[in-house]
């Protein structure tokens, strides 16, 4: 279901306030957001063909938590807090590898199977008070959706379907669109890793505007004519910007891409869809491709961006030239991240302690600040201090006047 826009004027008032500076620098406020977004919510962690045999894991950082996946030796999906049971030291130091049969600690060797149970350690069978199960691994929530692992640290886990899937139809007006790309059915091409210096929530508002497309993306307005006018992807349901009349596919020159997905609707051709799956993940729609974007926030003004590129197998394994279909949005990316590098330090600046403002283009990043502050509660309120005790009176003593 596609709805028909409305016109901006009539549904938008003409400036919008948004999130004050501190929001992007404070300390405090991060500790919050980790807490209650990254911490609470579901969040995008691997590609499950990484983890393409039992023992092959990776580790990611959700929230200010580090967590190993990994399969079992049945080839299912586990994921655990990367803590050991016993002195809480690292488990797995490495981002990624493959162990044969177990999970062991390099500090004191305590071991664990693949399903997270406590299985040996030094000295054990002269602990019998300790229970195998009780004292393994702290077990994390997790789906398979779009060939990905989500993983959600919340002891009640929100609907994956609500939040999540629901995200995507939201966005397309029907969560069958995104099915049709059959993403889980690709294969990675290219993977680039970004170290941003800016808070999360930068990368996020400016993935979501196109008002700055016409000033810092010329390769991207080229093949996509629409955004050199301002208005994003997004900006309304269901809309899907349309190629260049003389742009064959989604390249950095405009040149041919790899043929058309066979499961796509005719309106989905030639046509990019960008979608924001809150907190962390870019979903974009290619006819020929998909590319996922995924962020780790380290701190209030450093995001790790992982992007992957995903074709189709056979394009994959006959080792076609991606790189003008990699380009195109590497330059976007790397564009779109120096803006919010040269953004950050002026979030600290008594200029803007106040905030900023939206255009009316821009209406929909004020609904991403209301979300954010919907769930992210307000620091509470410093106590009082006590007040200060009165001061003793000092009694006068009588003397007697010597005769």
């Amino acid at each position: 279901m596609t709805v028909a826009p409305e016109s901006p004027a009539a549904t938008t008032p003409s400036l919008l306030a948004t999130l004050p500076g501190h929001w992007y620098t404070a300390p405090g406020v991060f500790r919050r957001e980790q807490e209650h977004l990254f911490e609470a919510m579901w969040c995008c962690a691997v590609r499950g063909a990484e983890l393409d045999r039992p023992g092959a894991f990776r580790t990611v950082r959700v929230g200010r938590e580090s967590v190993l996946i990994t399969r079992n030796r049945r080839g299912e999906p586990r994921a655990f807090l990367n803590v050991c049971r016993h002195r809480g030291a690292r488990l797995c130091t490495e981002a990624s590898g493959t162990v044969r049969r177990s999970l062991q600690c390099p500090y004191h060797a305590w071991t664990y199977d693949l399903d997270g149970r406590l299985t040996a350690a030094p000295n054990l069978q002269k602990m019998p008070d300790i229970d195998r199960v009780e004292r393994g691994l702290i077990p994390v929530r997790l789906r398979e959706w779009l060939g990905y692992v989500w993983v959600c640290l919340a002891e009640e886990p929100p609907s994956f379907e609500e939040t999540v899937i629901g995200a995507v139809a939201e966005r397309l007006g029907d969560a069958e669109s995104v099915e049709r790309y059959d993403v889980a059915g690709l294969a990675l091409g290219r993977r680039i890793s970004y170290d941003v210096r800016a808070n999360w929530k930068l990368i996020v508002e400016n993935f979501m505007e196109c008002y700055h497309c016409a000033t810092i993306h010329p390769e991207l307005t080229e093949v996509l004519p629409e955004f050199a006018d301002g208005l994003a992807a997004q900006y309304f349901v269901g809309h899907g910007a349309e190629f260049a009349e003389e742009a064959r596919g989604f390249t950095v020159d405009g040149s041919e891409g790899f043929g058309r997905f066979t499961g796509i609707a005719e309106e989905q051709d030639r046509r990019y869809f960008a979608i924001t799956v809150r907190p962390q993940v870019f979903i974009n729609l290619v006819p020929d491709h998909v590319i996922i974007h995924r962020m780790f926030p380290l701190a209030p003004d450093r995001t790790l961006v992982e992007c992957d590129w995903l074709y189709e197998p056979e394009v994959v394994v006959s080792e076609r030239d991606l790189s003008k279909s990699v380009e195109l949005f590497h330059r976007v990316n790397s564009q779109d991240f120096d803006a919010c590098e040269r953004t950050q330090p002026a979030m600290d600046s008594r200029a803007y302690r106040a905030g900023g403002v939206l255009v009316p283009s821009e209406h929909h990043i004020g609904a991403f600040h209301r979300w954010v502050t919907d769930h992210v509660p307000a620091p509470a309120p410093a106590p009082a201090p006590a007040p200060a005790p009165a001061p003793e009176r000092e009694t006068e003593t009588e003397t007697e006047e010597c005769p």
